[in-house]
């Protein structure tokens, strides 16, 4: 945890924060801190500055706050992802929030198994907690937008296009197509598959949208790795 993110319950006051859950015990078990030592904070969606230990019990700590620093930018992407396993979502949620992706579609795939979408790490609360987990880890406030498109075909077809114009589209799929880019300047939307990648009907759908196919190389990625080697080529 390298910020303190506070929620808006966490205030007693407008400078003053209580904690008593897994922060609080971040704080006394990595931290360490004791009465007058200060951390780094933010508040979710909000800005970010210091707080300075006031008091320290056994079950609580009171915290004195300043905000006056911006977080980090987000990148100028949007990333539609088909579901993954359950198992790898949760990871996914960590990593997304931590490379800084303001917006995330998620959508259905023939290689998507119906089972996936009963899966309790879609769950809204669920998805927040790793969001918050993956903010954390990053030292930003700003919780990305969260899109759940079930019906591939219709969101291609009659959405994707307006998402997509105006950036570089891509479509991250193994197979005979161009280098993905590096270091691109402009505002991306990338559509990553699920491991093996889209069935050649939906690359068509997805390049009729705008997403032009690119390639990593030979080898078949996870998908989280997928996401994060991706992104850092194309940023």
């Amino acid at each position: 945890m390298n910020l303190l993110l506070l929620e808006e319950a966490d205030f007693v006051a407008a400078d003053r924060v209580v904690l008593a859950d897994r922060r609080f015990t971040h704080m006394q078990e990595i931290h360490r801190v004791t009465v007058g030592d200060n951390l780094r904070v933010g508040r979710v969606n909000g800005l970010m500055g210091k707080a300075t230990v006031l008091r320290l019990e056994t079950h609580e700590a009171e915290l004195q706050v300043v905000f006056d620093q911006q977080p980090p930018a987000k990148l100028p992407l949007t990333l539609v992802l088909a579901v993954p396993r359950p198992k790898m979502l949760r990871r996914l949620f960590q990593t997304v929030a931590t490379l800084g992706v303001p917006r995330l579609i998620l959508v259905n795939s023939y290689k998507v198994e119906k089972s996936f979408w009963q899966t309790p790490f879609l769950h809204p609360d669920s998805i927040r907690e790793n969001f918050i987990l993956g903010l954390e880890q990053a030292r930003d406030t700003v919780l990305p937008e969260v899109i759940i498109e079930k019906r591939f075909k219709p969101f291609v077809e009659d959405r994707l296009p307006s998402i997509a114009a105006g950036t570089l589209g891509l479509v991250g799929h193994p197979g005979p197509y161009p280098a993905c880019p590096r270091a691109v300047e402009q505002a991306v939307t990338l559509a990553i598959g699920p491991e093996g990648g889209w069935i050649p009907y939906e690359v068509e759908l997805l390049g009729q949208a705008g997403l032009t196919p690119v390639q990593l190389g030979e080898r078949i990625l996870r998908v989280e790795t997928a996401v994060t080697a991706l992104l850092s080529r194309i940023f």
